[in-house]
């Protein structure tokens, strides 16, 4: 395993250099020209174009299956026995790429998340390991990808373990450190890069801003139940649009470059522009938006981040659901570092108080980070990371567990995770539920129940007892329809009476099932209703379509060979 997390961590450490290096060599096309970003015309044009390109290229390379993301992810672990299709080791690189680099306001973090986990996957089933080595194995290459585009080994290992592995033991750790190593160690090599967002400037912790520290935990975890319910709204009023792509992609592609019109730093994934607040220059950002004419004067700009937080929810939401591809971890950052530049400015323009403005905006990050995620060791650890930023570990640590406890108040499920959540398929800590949502129905059901018609006679009927060991039978219309069923000791009485063989009818005989259970009924429903109705079998309909019958003998068997296998990843 040491071997397979090393060689997993290298080729998802590639993978991110090869992402980093198409986006950054597009935008140095689009600007090499002279300037095309200068002229607001192409900040609308260039989104929209880049989102078309990757459209048509998933549609035309990828059959229009190149979807999911860290949600995605989550549900390959829970449901698909953690395999994932191998196109998605390149088919995000490829699309992400280029949306981003044609402005998409997206982050690559999630696309190398997919892309680091699909190496994981496929190299587990390569060499045909078990389950949870390969769930191993996809969490050491999403943990590589995370290290490799930030240069942070210990946030990918956290975001590992926090997002996708919710049962871990300590064996565990050890690839995983050794995969986020090897991926961190594969980026600085080649591309030579250093902190993301190193601060020099950040003055020392004071414990007099602590209560400052607590209410921008308070903000940061409200800022990330607006950016959850905004993504999601969004996301559902493109929803009719699904099957039309291309008009799709240029609805969403024109809105998007609007909104950048307004507000250049939406463009890209807008690190850049976050190192402009923590040297407290955000006035340039507002001196190249066409808002500029109301002036550059503190209120004014303070008012220009606080609506460029908000705004970039919109953005990114924008970019994903027109069709482009990219991810909410990028976004997230931009939008903490905003908030909390917006937080600390408003408190020393109001002479509330005195505060360190690059501190709280760097700090913020990790809030929204841990609201939006639900990773608040992980926001705690990368921001420490990416800024060389150890001295601001209390304040990231006080922000982080404010704005968790503020968001779990309003949602329980994080961005990635609240909508499987939702359908029932997300994976939980508590290994019963964990099982039961890996298990299908579809391999349970048992078909060697004889069916009789509802006009079938007592006497056909005994035929059929006659030839079958089982003590219930369907009675099944001639479309297909259950209709009731019959069981043995309700009628071993009257099956004795010849005199009555050709006079009574199955349909007279027959009752109604306590419950049913359709096809698509996830595991835990399904055992919801063998409790609530203390049956031992159920039938099984598509709709009203007899299929057969789901024991709950045979899912206990299925549950006790599961839980043997996904026992301590």
């Amino acid at each position: 395993m040491l071997i397979s997390s090393a060689l997993v961590g290298l080729t998802a450490g590639l993978a991110a250099v090869i992402l980093k290096t198409i986006v950054y060599y597009i935008y140095v096309a689009l600007t090499y020209s002279g300037g095309l970003l200068e002229k607001p015309i192409w900040l609308i044009v260039l989104p929209v174009i880049g989102i078309l390109i990757t459209v048509v290229v998933v549609q035309v390379f990828f059959k229009g299956k190149v979807e999911g993301g860290t949600a995605g992810i989550l549900y390959s672990i829970s449901q698909k026995s953690s395999i994932i299709r191998q196109s998605k080791m390149y088919s995000y690189v490829i699309t992400s790429g280029i949306t981003i680099g044609f402005g998409g306001s997206a982050g690559l973090e999630s696309p190398i998340v997919v892309t680091g986990s699909a190496i994981g996957s496929n190299y587990g089933r390569s060499y045909h390991l078990n389950y949870r080595e390969r769930t191993l194995l996809l969490a050491c290459g999403a943990a590589a990808g995370i290290a490799s585009i930030f240069n942070a080994p210990i946030a990918g290992v956290l975001f590992a373990i926090e997002v996708l592995l919710t049962d871990i033991s300590i064996a565990a750790f050890i690839p995983l450190m050794v995969a986020a190593v090897v991926g961190t160690l594969c980026s600085k090599l080649i591309l030579g890069e250093d902190l993301l967002l190193f601060v020099g400037n950040l003055k020392d912790f004071r414990a007099g801003n602590v209560p400052f520290y607590v209410l921008l935990g308070a903000l940061t975890g409200l800022v990330s139940v607006y950016y959850t319910r905004t993504v999601h709204r969004i996301e559902a009023m493109f929803e009719p649009l699904e099957h039309k792509v291309y008009t799709r992609a240029l609805i969403g592609g024109l809105c998007l470059g609007l909104l950048i019109m307004l507000f250049p730093p939406l463009f890209g994934q807008g690190y850049e522009s976050v190192k402009l607040l923590e040297n407290d220059q955000a006035e340039l950002l507002l001196k190249e938006s066409w808002l500029s004419f109301f002036g550059t004067n503190e209120w004014v700009v303070l008012c220009f981040t606080g609506a460029l937080a908000l705004m970039k929810v919109i953005a990114s939401t924008l970019t994903i659901a027109s069709g482009g591809k990219g991810g909410n971890f990028g976004p997230s950052m931009f939008v903490g570092a905003y908030t909390g530049f917006f937080f600390s400015k408003l408190i020393n323009l109001t002479e509330i108080g005195a505060v360190p403005v690059s501190s709280f905006t760097m700090v913020g990050m990790a809030g929204i980070l841990s609201g939006v995620m639900h990773a608040p060791l992980m926001g705690i650890f990368l921001i420490a990371e990416i800024t060389g930023g150890y001295t601001l570990m209390i304040p990231l640590m006080v922000v982080s567990a404010t704005s968790y406890a503020v968001v779990k108040y309003f949602e329980p499920y994080s961005l990635e995770a609240k909508r499987l959540a939702q359908k029932g398929q997300l994976l939980t800590a508590n290994k019963d539920r964990t099982v039961l949502q890996i298990m299908k129905i579809h391999p349970l059901i048992e078909t060697e129940f004889q069916p009789v018609a509802p006009d079938a006679t007592l006497r056909e009927l005994v035929e059929v007892i006659a030839h079958s060991r089982r003590n219930i039978f369907p009675v099944v219309s001639a479309k297909g329809a259950l209709e009731g069923i019959i069981l043995l000791e309700d009628i071993r009485e009257i099956m004795f009476k010849t005199d009555r063989y050709d006079t009574v009818k199955a349909k007279e005989l027959m009752v109604q099932p306590p419950d049913v259970v359709q096809h698509d009924d996830s595991m835990a429903n399904v055992m919801k209703k063998f409790d609530e109705t203390g049956a031992w079998n159920l039938p099984v309909l598509d709709d009203t379509r007899y299929l057969g019958f789901v024991s709950k003998s045979s899912i206990f068997t299925k549950y006790r060979k599961l839980l043997i296998k996904t026992t301590s990843v």
